[in-house]
């Protein structure tokens, strides 16, 4: 399966399982350097799903005349 066809879950369980065979002795070079491309490829995609996922994610606020106001979450973290 690719990377882009990944669910945000199955792209972290892959990343663990490359992680591990990543710990593991006897792995050759050649191996590890694949592995870690993937490793690298599938935090750049899980990132892309959390930042895409945080834009889309509002936050509901009482403002100081009691009225319900909406503001990006994103906007509210850098604060």
């Amino acid at each position: 399966m690719k990377i882009e066809e990944m669910s945000f879950e199955a792209a972290v369980k892959r990343l663990e399982e490359v992680a591990s065979a990543l710990e593991r002795e006897g792995v050759s070079l050649d191996e590890s350097l694949k592995l870690y491309e993937e490793g690298v490829k599938l935090i750049r995609y899980c990132n892309g799903l959390l930042e895409g996922a945080e834009r889309k994610i509002k936050m509901l606020s009482v403002s100081g005349d009691g009225e319900l106001t909406e503001q990006d979450f994103a906007e509210n973290s850098e604060a």
